[in-house]
């Protein structure tokens, strides 16, 4: 399950464990103009851990998920 709300300067999305026991803590995606953040709240240190993406890296890992093994490289297709 997922929810999708839009603030003043982001889009958040929570994504939530719907999976077999042990679950997983609510995954928290903010996306903004600049960068986008992945957050994740970590029981064992009492805090939340978050990761930051450039808007390049988003794309790339998004591009990832549907590619073979293998080293690439995305490329602009304009001009």
């Amino acid at each position: 399950m997922f929810t999708i709300e839009h603030e003043f300067d982001a889009t958040v999305i929570t994504l939530v464990d719907e999976g077999q026991a042990p679950l997983q803590e609510d995954v928290i995606v903010n996306s903004f103009a600049e960068c986008v953040t992945v957050e994740q709240y970590d029981p064992r240190r009492d805090a939340v851990v978050r990761i930051t993406l450039s808007p390049e890296q988003l794309r790339d890992l998004a591009a990832a998920l549907d590619l073979p093994e293998g080293v690439y490289q995305l490329r602009d297709e304009t001009g």
